[in-house]
């Protein structure tokens, strides 16, 4: 079976992270403008090879514990397989330079290579792995560059980001504003074990996502005892010991309900009648330099909730203070209480708050809006004028 596209990601899919549904989007886009093409991706406990249509899903599956070995021995796998390809591949749309290293050096290559830029490792794993050795990312900030440098067009959800990539000398016009979006649906119906009233986070648990400033400040909400928080993970119930202990030291443990890893339709009816939902990223180096564009931010506008989120410049992309929610300064669980109290107080703004955020998504900012926005950079490289 050979492909005229391809699309590349360090990444399991499908998962119940954001990622995932990020992948889908724009894997779609990508096979519905070449009609078909090759999905390479993470799999571990996922069949090897899927075909599905015009698509052929092949996922990498080899247990490495060492991310860097992994990344390696992903990167040689991906280039086994444009080698099979190579003389009809077109377009190549890769989303991290473990990816993009083998697309960009691969020996005859004719087609135009797209780089996705959700993050930059070189800053994202500094939080990740805090005792990563600063040489180590070094070697990968120059990989980045290499690649970038390698790039035919270069795709980013925030200007916050397209910041950061000016800063690695990508060319203004290579760099394309492709946002983030959000579908715009008819209210499904409530869950049927959900509190009567609650708050809902939404989304993985990294630190740099600020469950504990979000912890803290529902301790501060103690003095509404109908009032319970939910936590939608998208990762397994293991992976959320450290914040269930922080939970239990807050006093806070017995007012929270968990869901981990639900599917997305499942999150969604969630996220539609909660009171409102929290987006409390830190004031980090990840998310003020590199930036980010949170899907849970959009995603909570689509439904018609509310949302109190961190003020950091990638989230003011995506919504105003006052208009679609409340802006609070990162890292301030005070702060954070106060904007919640205040929604609560005022239940028919915070209403309004949610249906003009609704229409903020519905305008301009869904996945229909989005992906018209990356078939268009396909056709311009197509075109040979970019």
């Amino acid at each position: 079976m050979k492909h005229t596209s391809a699309y590349f990601a360090f990444d399991r899919f499908p998962s119940s992270k954001g990622s995932a549904v990020h992948i889908a989007r724009m894997a779609d886009a990508l096979f519905a403008f070449a009609g078909g093409g090759l999905l390479g991706v993470l799999g571990g406990g996922l069949p090897r090879r899927q075909l599905e249509g015009d698509r052929e899903i092949l996922r990498f599956d080899a247990q490495i514990p060492n991310l860097i070995d992994r990344a390696e021995a992903y990167s040689a796998w991906v280039a086994d397989r444009l080698a099979e390809h190579v003389g009809t591949l077109e377009i190549v749309h890769v989303r991290d330079p473990w990816s993009a290293l083998p697309v960009a050096t691969a020996p005859g290559r004719r087609y135009r290579i797209v780089y996705e830029v959700n993050g930059l490792p070189s800053i994202e794993l500094a939080h990740t792995w805090p005792a990563a050795a600063p040489s180590a990312l070094a070697k990968i900030r120059e990989l980045e560059r290499f690649c970038l440098a390698r790039s035919d067009a270069v795709v980013v959800p925030s200007r916050v980001i397209a910041d950061a990539l000016r800063g690695l000398d990508v060319p203004e016009d290579r760099i394309h504003l492709v946002p983030n979006g959000a579908d715009v649906v008819a209210t499904p119906d409530r869950p049927a074990d959900a509190p009567a009233r609650y708050l809902i986070y939404v989304g993985a648990l990294q630190p740099w996502q600020g469950l504990d400033v979000l912890l803290r400040a529902f301790a501060r909400l103690a003095d509404l005892p109908d009032l319970r928080l939910v936590i939608c993970a998208s990762v397994p119930a293991r992976r959320a010991k450290p914040v269930r202990r922080l939970a239990e030291r807050l006093g806070v443990a017995d007012r929270i309900d968990w869901h981990h890893t639900l599917p997305h339709p499942e999150v969604a009816a969630w996220l539609a009648h909660a009171e409102a939902s929290i987006a409390p990223l830190t004031g980090c180096a990840r998310n003020v330099e590199q930036g980010c564009a949170p899907l849970k931010v959009l995603e909570s506008m689509a439904a018609g909730v509310p949302v109190v989120a961190s003020d950091l410049p990638a989230v003011r992309e995506l919504m105003a203070g006052g208009e679609h929610g409340r802006l609070v300064p990162a890292d301030r669980p005070a702060e954070l209480a106060r904007a919640v109290r205040i929604l609560l107080e005022y239940p028919a703004e915070a209403r309004a708050m949610g249906v003009r955020g609704r229409e903020h998504i519905r305008s301009g900012l869904t996945w229909t809006h989005s992906l018209a926005k990356l078939g268009a950079v396909y056709r311009t490289l197509a075109s040979g004028t970019e």
